[in-house]
Formats: structure tokens, C-alpha cells, sequence
């Protein structure tokens, strides 16, 4: 071999020897960052990403809107937001509409239920409704008994007129429909029943089908943390449980029905983090021999409809005549018998294979996991505590709550009750912070159950049920 030809042998040689030490270190390399990577996110985890991180509708607002709110509001609250430093401003902003502050952050992003959209926008999901503060404290799943969705909207509008800015969907819709009566509380049934008039039975949409019937009422949002124990979902416990019905409340026309049809997989895993959420325990002293009497008048009394807990949990999901609970009925008649059957046989039924009650003819007594948690109760929240649960005459006629008292003594929201709305309650913003039990969909007649039971045994069964 001549001396040409062995330089080409010795470089070729050398090549080799570089390439196989490149692919040696490569997987080496990678090796060491497959070690060093995170652990795949569970589907609860990846859950609460979809809810926290993406956008499934358009922005309601942006920064600039909001930072401008106070330029609206009523004389008073306006002057001292005049002299108020932005951050000052942004804390009597959250505490008039009820907005909850992300945990750990900076001040300087949405609040809890909305998701920036990348360009300065405010975008709503779910828990702007189904997380909320107990005594001040910020829990995850709870109600927003703070929230006040029509006052936030009604202002977000005049604040876009008073800035040239362009109204959208919610500043529009409420004008169409109330978006709740109350603060705390949402026409959120009536959303759904409004939005899926424009959906076919696979959520394509379409604009020639016939305008729907619409019974207006408020809602009181149920803990998220009970679903876990839940085949059906609602108050009327008319849906089998799945993650197409949490569809419903995107489905402005923006997102089509495909689009809406690709996201079955974020809502599983959303459903996933709903029922992966435990129930808050009791924060104050118990005291447990009466919990323990307690438990036994419940077994006795009341477990037939709201199950069991402990070891042997168990629930019924019972749903129990409107003749024999007594409740508002609103609720139950707002939705048709042939509504509830195209919804069955649409896309969120798949496509009928699921079983629906389409004629429940009541509501379903819920699991009470956390129930010092979830004040004010009855589907429509017209009740502020358990002692006035189980005392049903003396449920007060209008309350208006406190932001962050908790009755400790009553087990439930801290209130001030009225015969008679105050004269000085005068703009809809104002009325809106008391709870009218008489107004149509909001009584809090019902539930009489309790009554049966000897006043020791009513306060050994409230002890008893902070317990869960």
C-alpha cells in the first residue's frame, strides 16, 4: 500500500472512530436528560394545567378595561379608588365582583377563574364559579359565593362604551338575559339552554333552529369535590356523568362543533382533577362525643338520602320527589322533558348510549362531604347556614351576607337578615348584595326533614356534620 493510500485508510479511520464516540456521547446525552426530566403529569395534573393555562373562549375583557372599572362605580367607592394606589385599586376591584387572587401570585395576572389569552385579554372557565374563599381562605371546588357576574358585565360594558372599545359576547348577552340575581349565584342552566339552541345533536352549529323556552333562575354552584361520588350530574341529577356536558358552557358559535368535539380529551382530564379534589376538613374545635351521637341520628335519619361516611361510604343518588322536598321548583321545571331527551341523544349523551333520567320529577338529596364548606345551601343558595337548614322557620326572609365573616355558631355564611330590602339598596348593583327569598326561583321553603328531630338531636347532627 503506498503512503496515498494509507492516509486515506488512516483518516477514514479516524472518521469512524469520531462517529462512533458522536453516538456514544449522544446517548449518553440523552440518557441523562430522559433521567433528568419531569414525571409525566397525571390526568388530574394535566387537568388543572387545561383549566389555568388555556383559553376555550373569547377574552370578556382586557387589562386596560379592567384597570379602568373604578371609573364607574358608585360616588363613594369611586373617590377612595381615586386616591388608591393600583394595587389598592385591584384589591376593592377583586372584593366587589367576588374575583379570587391566583395562589402565589404576583398581582399582576387574571384572577383564578379567567386565563390571559396572550394578548392583555381576561378569558372565563370554570372556576370562576367553583372556587371560592371560606373565611377568607381561598379552597379549590368550593363555590364563589362571592362572585357577582352580572355587576362585573354590566360595568365591563359601560367601562367599553366610556373607552370606544368594542362590546363582546357577555357584554351583549346580558342584555338578552340575566346573568344572576344575586351575588353568589348564576342563571347558569339558562346559559346552557341559550347556547345549545344554536348547536344540532352533534354541536355543529346552526342558526335556523327554533328559539328555546327560557326560564330565568339562579343557581347556587355545587362543590366540585363531591363529584368523585356522583353517576349523575345537576341538582335535578338529570345527566349521566361524563366529560361532554362541561362542554356546555363553550359553546359560543366562535368554536365549532369539531373544535368543541377535539377537546373531549382536556375535559377528561379535567374531570379528572374535579374528582381528584378532597373535601376541606373543619378548621375549628369539634366537639366529638355530640358528633358521635350525632352520626347516629343521621344513620338513622337522613342517610337514606344523603348515604353514608366513613369506611363504608355509600351514596344513593337519590333523587327525591318534588311533592315530598318541598324545594323551589323552578329549577326542575326550566327544562322540558324533550330537552333533556335531545340532549340525551346529541353528542354529550353519546349520541343516546348513555342513560338519562329525562323526567327526574325532583332533586337529587347531594353527598354532603364538606358541607360547613359549601354555604349557602339548597340549589338555589337561599339558605345561609345549616342551623337555619334545620331550623325552617326561622330562615330569614332577605340576608345579605358578610365577605368573609363565617358564623361559627350556625355553620355558614356570616349574615344580616331583613324583612323588607333597604330603601338605600337602590341601583341593581346594590340589590344584587341581598338575597330576596321571595323573588320567583329564590324561596327557601322545603327541605322540612329536619323538623321531625328533637332539638338536642339537631345540634348533635350539625356537630356531626362538620365532621365529614
Amino acid at each position: 500500500m503506498d503512503s496515498k493510500a494509507r492516509s486515506l485508510v488512516s483518516r477514514w479511520r479516524a472518521a469512524t472512530m469520531a462517529a462512533c464516540l458522536a453516538i456514544s456521547l449522544m446517548a449518553g446525552r440523552s440518557t441523562a436528560i430522559a433521567d433528568d426530566a419531569p414525571p409525566a403529569q397525571s390526568p388530574a395534573e394535566r387537568g388543572y394545567d387545561w383549566l389555568t393555562t388555556r383559553t376555550y373562549l373569547p377574552a370578556d375583557f382586557d387589562q386596560a378595561v379592567f384597570d379602568n372599572l373604578w371609573k364607574v362605580w358608585p360616588a363613594e367607592l369611586r373617590a377612595q379608588a381615586r386616591n388608591a394606589t393600583p394595587d389598592e385599586r385591584r384589591r376593592m376591584a377583586f372584593s366587589r365582583y367576588g374575583l379570587i387572587e391566583r395562589p402565589g401570585g404576583d398581582g399582576g395576572k387574571p384572577a383564578l377563574g379567567y386565563v390571559a389569552d396572550g394578548k392583555s385579554g381576561w378569558v372565563m372557565n370554570c372556576l370562576a364559579c367553583h372556587t371560592g374563599k371560606v373565611a377568607g381562605k381561598v379552597i379549590l371546588g368550593a363555590p364563589n359565593t362571592h362572585f357577582a357576574l352580572d355587576t362585573l358585565t354590566e360595568e365591563v360594558r359601560l367601562t367599553k362604551l366610556t373607552m370606544a372599545k368594542p362590546l363582546t359576547h357577555m357584554d351583549l348577552g346580558s342584555l338578552k338575559m340575566p346573568l344572576g340575581t344575586t351575588r353568589g349565584t348564576t342563571n347558569a342552566v339558562m346559559f346552557g339552554v341559550a347556547l345549545g339552541s344554536l348547536r344540532d345533536l352533534n354541536l355543529d352549529v346552526r342558526f335556523d333552529r327554533p328559539k328555546p323556552t327560557m326560564v330565568h333562575h339562579d343557581m347556587d354552584a355545587p362543590p366540585f369535590w363531591n363529584t368523585r361520588r356522583k353517576k349523575f350530574l345537576y341538582a335535578d341529577g338529570f345527566v349521566a356523568k361524563s366529560p361532554r356536558p362541561l362542554l356546555q358552557f363553550v359553546m359560543l358559535p366562535e368554536n365549532s362543533g369539531a373544535t368543541m368535539r377535539g377537546w373531549e380529551s382536556d375535559y377528561s382530564d379535567i374531570l379528572a382533577w374535579i374528582e381528584s379534589l378532597e373535601a376541606p376538613r373543619y378548621p375549628w374545635p369539634i366537639d366529638r362525643e355530640l358528633a358521635r351521637q350525632g352520626e347516629v341520628t343521621f344513620n338513622r335519619s337522613c342517610a337514606l338520602c344523603h348515604g353514608t361516611y366513613g369506611d363504608h361510604a355509600s351514596f344513593p343518588d337519590r333523587v327525591v320527589p318534588l311533592d315530598e322536598v318541598g324545594t323551589d321548583p323552578i329549577r326542575l321545571q326550566s327544562l322540558s322533558v324533550a330537552y333533556r331527551q335531545e340532549m340525551q341523544k346529541s353528542w354529550y349523551g353519546h349520541y343516546g348510549e348513555r342513560s338519562y333520567r329525562t323526567d327526574p320529577g325532583g332533586y337529587v338529596a347531594p353527598p354532603l362531604n364538606g358541607i360547613w364548606a359549601s354555604a349557602p345551601y339548597l340549589h338555589n343558595g337561599s339558605v345561609p347556614t345549616l342551623w337555619h337548614l334545620f331550623h325552617p322557620g326561622e330562615r330569614p326572609v332577605i340576608w345579605r351576607r358578610t365577605e368573609n365573616g363565617f358564623d361559627q355558631s350556625k355553620i355558614g355564611l356570616e349574615v344580616t337578615a331583613f324583612d323588607e330590602l333597604p330603601p338605600t339598596a337602590r341601583s341593581n348593583s346594590e340589590k344584587r348584595e341581598y338575597f330576596d327569598t321571595r323573588r320567583p326561583g329564590k324561596s327557601a321553603a322545603g327541605h322540612l326533614f329536619p323538623s321531625k328531630l328533637a332539638d338536642d338531636e339537631k345540634r348533635d347532627v350539625l356537630e356531626y356534620l362538620k365532621t365529614l
